[in-house]
């Protein structure tokens, strides 16, 4: 099916921070979009609001009109829709055009030039960072984000001029595969969803296969320290990057009195005194792939560094939510051991002698079970550690896999203990923390806000 011949879209799992990126898109071309989610939340509201009709319980009779003509009828489901729902059931046996989300996206990749941004970790807040460089500049650009930008407040960027859209490329379940990029940055290929592709070498070739993806006459952008060897068209260009070496680095950098600034050292030119709107030390390294991606694509030095200024981060990531001499609160996202790690150096760099206490919950019981050694080492770097029960997302429990694994391999100079999530809000009431941590994909990410008003009322 073609762009063209799309007259309505309908999204199953239509609350996903990725499928609304999709819809948005959609909404803005003015067809008809609707679709299920299995609960309302903050986003779906949103989504309604901006025209997208959506139930909350599998009921075929709640299908619009106009999304049951196969002809004229896009169908999107996400990976984490079981085969057996009975929506999804009804559009395949009725010879809809079926697709996943990754498979739009590569539908987008072949009618607009793809930038595109992939990587264990750090992907959704490079993509971001260049997508922000490039909309608020000449060149311009549409955006499909894993996160919600807090510049705009949303994970979606239109504009209706620029043929770039800049696209986080997932490799779960393989979904990067569907693209077809006409420039990427790789930013890590440290295992991870092995409950997808088994091995460390499967994930490793995983990423490989990608590279030969990039479209003849694009570009590989990867981090100089990937297990991963590329294999590209020879019209391919390849560059690398890193904090601190590669075609692409910084130098010169300070980081004092809450404020980071470096100079961008670059094969297409140099660029100095480059500030952080959002002063982390990680982001050093993921600013440095987002402008190579932007100058490559025409952004001016001018154009680079405002853009860099005036970025602001994206929700859960790295997300400080009170900032102050008594106190620190942050949220983020991380949930695999190299992402903790990150967190934690970053925020050792920037409170070099404060406490720095984490509440993590554990995401998925499969990544806990491969890699809980790896996350105790990770989580060692804290000065306190407080561990909840895992969050299971898509999978069933595994005997023997609790958070008790991580706990048993913290290093022994760590402040340790268990908690429920239910008591987690009662603790922050009872303690007085300096700078705590918010970590992991799960569900504790809700009780942020409520946390807020206990600490400021401190």
């Amino acid at each position: 099916m073609e762009l063209k011949d799309i007259k309505a879209v309908y999204f199953i799992g239509a609350g996903g921070i990725g499928m609304s990126a999709i819809a948005r898109f959609f909404i803005h071309r003015g067809v008809v979009v609707a679709g299920y989610d299995r609960t309302p939340s903050t986003l779906t509201k949103q989504l309604e609001k901006e025209g997208m009709l959506i139930h909350y319980d599998e009921n075929l009779e709640e299908i619009p009109h106009a999304c049951k003509d196969k002809a004229a009828c896009l169908v999107v489901y996400t990976a984490a829709i079981p085969s057996t729902h009975k929506e999804l059931t009804w559009f395949r046996d009725n010879g809809f055009e079926v697709q996943k989300r990754a498979q739009v996206l590569g539908i987008l990749t072949r009618t607009h030039k793809g930038l595109c941004v992939a990587g264990t970790h750090g992907k959704t807040t490079t993509s971001t960072m260049c997508a922000h460089i490039m909309h608020q500049s000449h060149v311009d650009c549409n955006a499909f984000l894993g996160g919600i930008s807090k510049n705009y407040g949303t994970n979606y960027i239109l504009s209706n001029t620029s043929d770039y859209v800049v696209i986080e490329a997932d490799e779960f379940d393989r979904s990067f595969h569907w693209l077809r990029p006409w420039m990427t940055v790789i930013t890590a290929t440290d295992p991870d969803h092995l409950d997808i592709y088994g091995t460390k070498e499967a994930y490793l070739e995983s990423f490989r296969h990608y590279t030969e993806l990039i479209q003849p006459g694009g570009t590989l952008i990867i981090h100089t320290d990937l297990e991963m060897k590329p294999h590209v068209q020879d019209s391919v260009k390849t560059y690398t990057y890193s904090r601190d070496k590669g075609d692409f680095h910084a130098e010169n950098i300070k980081i004092e009195n809450g404020e980071i600034t470096f100079d961008f050292i670059s094969p297409k030119g140099n660029i100095t005194d480059v500030k952080l709107g959002q002063p982390i030390p990680i982001n050093i390294e993921n600013g440095v792939a987002a402008m190579a991606m932007a100058q490559l694509n025409g952004c001016t030095a001018n154009e680079i560094k405002y853009g860099m200024e005036t970025y602001h981060g994206v929700e859960r990531r790295f997300d400080f939510k009170i900032r102050n001499d008594r106190h620190v609160l942050l949220s983020d996202y991380g949930h695999h051991p190299k992402e903790i790690l990150q967190c934690a150096k970053s925020l050792r760099e920037i409170y070099p002698s404060r406490k720095i206490t984490v509440i993590f919950q554990p995401h998925l019981y499969t990544r806990t079970r491969d890699f809980y050694k790896e996350f105790a080492d990770a989580l060692s770097h804290f000065d306190e550690v407080i561990l909840t029960e895992i969050y299971p997302a898509r999978e069933q429990p595994i005997p023997g896999v609790t958070s008790e694994l991580i706990y048993d391999n913290l290093g022994e100079n760590v402040e340790k203990s268990m908690i429920r999530k239910e008591e987690v809000l009662d603790m922050v009431k009872n303690r007085d923390f300096d700078v705590l941590v918010i970590l992991g994909a799960g569900d504790l990410d809700n009780m942020v806000p409520e946390m807020v008003k206990i600490i400021n009322a401190k």
